[in-house]
């Protein structure tokens, strides 16, 4: 026999706060409360004395472009090689992600099970959905990779913190800026542009546009043609002085 419930009683809502319900009345007064400072607080978060906090810039405001020449790279390398703790593990960050064409993300969580420094390949495993490749090791590739097997141990990623945990993208970040500051480059660097680098660097070789889609891990060739466009060796019988 159902027995009738008391008014009185807790009860829980249907948004998971506790409630009282008085003589058949729901009362919220104190999740109001609550919810009332809790918007506050992020009102006031955003806003510091006053002052919203500024809008960030176009990338056009901050460099003339997107991507760095095979010389930057280079020096962006040889800068890597000088500063910091981890030198041979920063300078071997930079060269795979540009060889590579690797996002920040792909790179943080590149593992060893993914190369095969005998055979000389490596698994590139693509993010946003991209196509998934097997790209071929060079020598002074596969030379760092086993330079840096021997010095961190046996991890399962291949570029690791003095723990022995991946290293993390906004570390990366810092670690490829700090190295544009001490190569001169004359514009804030980040690890994107590597990825930039790579197919501007394939398309001014003259490579196959569809095989630099394949490379690059693109779904869409709309995407590789950016690179070839800017290509400079399309004009070179425009003047023939």
């Amino acid at each position: 026999m159902a027995t009738k419930q008391d008014s009185t009683a807790p009860s829980i809502s249907t948004t998971g706060c506790p409630r009282t319900t008085i003589d058949g009345q729901v009362a919220h007064r104190k999740s109001a409360r609550i919810l009332g400072l809790r918007s506050k607080s992020r009102t006031t978060s955003t806003a510091v004395k006053g002052n919203l906090p500024p809008r960030r810039r176009p990338n056009a405001e901050v460099r003339s472009r997107e991507y760095l020449t095979s010389d930057e790279v280079d020096r962006l390398i040889a800068a890597s090689r000088k500063i910091g703790r981890h030198r041979h593990r920063d300078a071997s960050m930079i060269l795979i992600a540009f060889r590579h064409a690797l996002r920040v993300c792909e790179l943080t969580h590149l593992r060893w099970d993914q190369i095969d420094l005998k055979e000389g390949w490596i698994h590139v495993r693509r993010a946003k959905n991209g196509t998934a490749s097997v790209h071929p090791l060079r020598g002074p590739e596969i030379r760092d990779l086993r330079r840096l097997q021997r010095e961190y141990g046996s991890t399962p990623y291949v570029f690791v913190t003095e723990r022995g945990g991946p290293i993390t993208t906004s570390t990366v970040r810092t670690l490829v800026a700090r190295a544009g500051r001490q190569a001169e480059i004359p514009f804030p660097v980040h690890p994107h542009m590597l990825r930039h680098a790579c197919g501007y660097k394939l398309a001014n070789d003259g490579q196959d546009t569809r095989a630099i889609q394949q490379y690059l891990g693109h779904k869409n060739i709309t995407h590789t043609v950016r690179y070839t466009e800017l290509a400079p060796d399309r004009f070179n019988s425009f003047w023939q002085d």
